[in-house]
């Protein structure tokens, strides 16, 4: 008798089986490797490469200095145009230096960096 009802409790719970067949797996919580250092993305151009201590000492004290986890942006402004330097750390450890420079006018229209930082040096 115990055979038997062992028998219908497994034939009774094999249709239930079927629907939770599949387990859900909740996705890994994986942390992307980091990108390549700044380094790799250096170009060459007015002010890539420098740092903010250099970048003072030609333009004087920045008009905002934004810092975030992994960049920092310094703005010069002086009535004739706008420079935005963002500087990055080429490596762990390094201290950070621009890598991406954007100028323009007080309107919005966009200036070359060079000349811009010209426009800045003369004061």
């Amino acid at each position: 008798m115990t055979t038997l009802r062992c028998l219908w409790a497994s034939l009774l719970a094999l249709p239930l089986a079927a629907c939770g067949a599949g387990t859900i797996v909740p996705p890994s919580a994986q942390v992307a490797p980091p990108g390549p250092p700044a380094s790799a993305f250096m170009k060459q151009g007015p002010l890539l490469g420098a740092d903010a201590r250099q970048l003072t000492q030609m333009f004087g004290q920045p008009r905002l200095d934004i810092r975030e986890t992994t960049v920092r942006k310094l703005q010069y402004a002086n009535g004739r145009c706008v420079l935005d330097a963002y500087l990055y750390a080429p490596a762990r450890g390094k201290e950070p230096v621009v890598t991406h420079v954007d100028a323009r006018s007080p309107s919005g229209t966009d200036l070359d960096p060079a000349a811009c930082a010209s426009a800045l040096q003369a004061k």
